[in-house]
């Protein structure tokens, strides 16, 4: 394959990072790897190979999101993996084999053969060989880097800009110099000399990001507002969708994130109103119903229905969640207390969570334990003049059955199940310790055992296809090891390197004027960008970042359903 375009300079090639498949870049984009497929290339989705970077490869294969900016020299045998990056003027020659996530530096050369060097002849008439070079997963190569022939490169390696690396490197090992030689495990120094030039790169990315989702918050909250109503994705993509409470409350947070304001021509008083309409005055539970003017004129659900509210299950428990923060971040609260939870009683909650699957049904009861806690918390906030026992209801026998129910040996409170063995017990956890220990303040009860479980989870190759990359998934698995982290540095560098991962592919699923959508690489519905995909990504980003160290480049922190910080404290006994 012999293709190399000669075109003006494009800021785009050099910039390849700022490539969106879906612009008039994409169309020239999808000829380019035409060509390169008819002369035998595999070239993954999201691809961007720069018009005048010179691919002369005899065999090429390239993974998801992966780029070749401008005048890169590109020739040989090359596998190169997803979210790759070799940036301007670097050369990439011979039998080359490098795994995903590897950041190649510019003017760096990876010179994967050597020239013979009999003396019966001079060198320019002697042939080449090959022993070949691996690069592994999470490598980051500096400019002006040369790595030998012959050198395999472990996973989470980090090579200074200028290193000549001429043998192999062990995993988690920065190196530097010439030759360059191992300066320290990242494992045990996560804040060594070149750690700094590395969360810098990241955080112009992150910078860059907030400006463009800032600069759009206004088309995409219009793209989802038909006939007088939020919905979650515009109806020409995604089909009939029915009249909602959540898109609403998407529409706030998202607002509140991007814009400091209430959506575009809402006032806070008129969205609290809506919002608040159909709460249950004797329940306090806010059924499903449709918010539009015309919706809130006919009856309310509630009274149409002889179905119960639930306080565990079902919408109307999501949306103590949902609405109750979103009332709060425009100024307001809920008119009336969650009345349905704080009648329980502490041996009632107990007897409703015992009789729950937390084997197969771990996200669900998780999710129950949520709403419970989350309706005490907005109780205790909101109406502890108005309540007996100041709003606390039945949270601390709740947390007592936690406290008592969690698993010393996997900090879960699911159980493993069939493949993807931990998915139900993470997703739920995240549910449970959202509600709970990070909406009270409190600390987790076995926080190590716990971030070795998402650990094993994130590594489930289940979480990589199409089907497992969605916006639950990985949120599932940063908030634990986030809030993890506020009591233990356990394996924090493992976390780390896979939340860099995540971050740098969670800003290249951002769809320019649109946002994200919930399962950004599946096929399905949940592909088409919205309010809730935008809303969970949006405090992805954060949660990644701020693992990360790197949140303050963004510009924004929540302060809804996915905020970090507790909504209430409780007070100590010597305090009351």
């Amino acid at each position: 394959m012999h293709h190399s375009t000669a075109e003006g300079v494009r800021r785009i090639d050099f910039f390849p990072w700022e490539y969106d498949p879906t612009s008039e870049e994409g169309v020239a984009q999808e000829a380019r790897r035409r060509e390169l497929v008819a002369d035998g290339a595999h070239i993954g989705t999201g691809v961007f190979v720069a018009p005048n970077a010179a691919v002369f490869c005899d065999r090429l294969t390239v993974g998801d999101r992966t780029y070749i900016a401008a005048l890169a020299y590109v020739t040989g045998d090359l596998t190169i993996g997803a979210d790759c990056s070799i940036n301007p003027y670097a050369v990439v020659r011979g039998e080359i084999r490098m795994g995903d996530g590897v950041r190649i530096g510019a003017h760096t050369s990876i010179l994967g053969f050597n020239h013979s060097m009999a003396t019966d002849r001079p060198i320019h008439q002697q042939g080449t060989w090959s022993k070949g070079i691996t690069l592994g997963d999470d490598v980051w190569i500096g400019s002006n880097a040369t790595i030998l022939d012959g050198v395999t490169v472990g996973d989470h390696v980090i090579i200074g800009a200028g290193s000549v690396v001429t043998k192999d490197v062990p995993d988690w090992a920065v190196v530097a110099g010439n030759p360059a030689r191992v300066l320290r495990d990242r494992r045990t120094d996560t804040r060594g000399d070149s750690a700094p030039d590395l969360a810098t790169d990241l955080a112009t990315e992150l910078r860059a990001f907030a400006g463009r989702a800032r600069a759009q918050a206004g088309a995409l909250l219009a793209r989802c507002f038909e006939d007088g109503r939020f919905i979650d994705r515009p109806t020409a993509l995604a089909g009939a969708l029915e009249p909602a409470v959540r898109p609403w409350a998407d529409a706030v947070e998202i607002a509140d994130l991007l814009l400091d304001a209430p959506p575009p021509g809402f006032s806070a008083a008129d969205l609290v109103r809506r919002l608040t309409a159909r709460q249950d005055p004797a329940t306090g539970l806010i059924p499903a119903g449709d918010l539009s003017d015309e919706g809130l004129s006919g009856p309310a659900p509630s009274t149409v229905s002889d179905e119960p509210l639930d306080p565990m299950d079902g919408p109307a428990s999501y949306h103590v969640l949902s609405v109750g923060y979103a009332v709060r971040l425009l100024g307001g609260r809920l008119p009336h207390p969650i009345r349905a939870v704080h009648a329980l009683s502490d041996r009632e909650v107990v007897s409703a969570l015992e009789a729950r699957d937390w084997g197969a049904q771990a996200w669900g009861s998780g999710a129950a334990v949520d709403a419970l806690a989350t309706a005490c918390a907005l109780n205790i906030a909101d109406f502890s003049a108005e309540l007996a026992d100041g709003g606390v209801g039945p949270l601390h026998g709740l947390m007592g059955w936690l406290s008592a129910s969690a698993s010393p040996e996997t900090g879960m409170w699911g159980a493993p199940q069939p493949a993807p063995r931990w998915l139900q017990a993470v997703n739920g956890f995240y549910r449970l310790t959202r509600g709970s220990y990070a909406q009270l303040g409190l600390p987790l009860p076995y926080p190590e055992a716990a971030v070795d479980t998402v650990l094993e989870h994130a590594a489930d190759p289940y979480l990589a296809t199409p089907d497992g990359y969605t916006a639950c998934n990985v949120l599932d698995v940063i908030h634990p090891l986030w809030l993890a982290a506020r009591q233990t540095g356990h394996r924090r560098a493992e976390g780390e390197a896979w939340a860099r991962g995540q971050l740098r592919r969670a800003l290249r699923s951002w769809v320019d004027g649109a946002g994200f959508a919930f399962a950004p690489a599946s096929d399905a519905a949940d592909a088409v960008a919205g309010l809730q995909g935008t809303e969970m990504w949006l405090s992805i980003v954060w949660l990644l970042a701020d693992y990360l160290g790197l949140a303050d480049d963004l510009g924004y922190r929540p302060r809804g359903v996915h905020s970090p910080d507790p909504l209430v404290r409780l007070a100590p006994v010597s305090e009351r």
